[in-house]
């Protein structure tokens, strides 16, 4: 029993808890450039996570993805600049951070998608 709840506990401390939360406005004035800038927290207690692993995107209505940098001045913030057609007011878009992980069994990769937000330009 001792052994069973051992590994019930080690599974919880590699699972840990993670999210992305969506730190953009949902309505931004439009730019003469046509690029927004979209900002995202992660957050998460998993020690397992490689180091130099770490690849967060945003995905842009479904398909078109875009790198996001490290915000300099905040830890776990990430940024990245989206564009925004002149003949479009509304973009959906996601995040998804990609990771690999050290488990028993060696390095896995793991991932996490937020849910889809909508910016509009006006």
């Amino acid at each position: 029993m001792k052994k069973f709840f051992g590994l019930i506990m080690l599974s919880a401390l590699l699972t840990g808890c993670t999210s992305i939360t969506n730190l953009a406005p949902s309505r931004l004035p439009r730019d003469s450039a046509g690029y927004y800038r979209v900002e995202a927290a992660w957050s998460s207690q998993k020690q397992a996570i490689i180091p130099g692993s770490f690849k967060p995107l945003v995905v842009v209505d479904g398909y078109d993805t875009y790198p996001m940098t490290p915000v300099r001045t905040v830890k776990d913030r990430w940024e990245a600049f989206i564009p925004v057609p002149a003949d479009k007011d509304i973009v959906l878009y996601h995040f998804k951070f990609d990771w690999t992980e050290r488990t028993i069994h060696g390095p896995r990769p793991n991932s996490l998608q937020s849910p889809e937000y909508e910016l509009r330009v006006k």
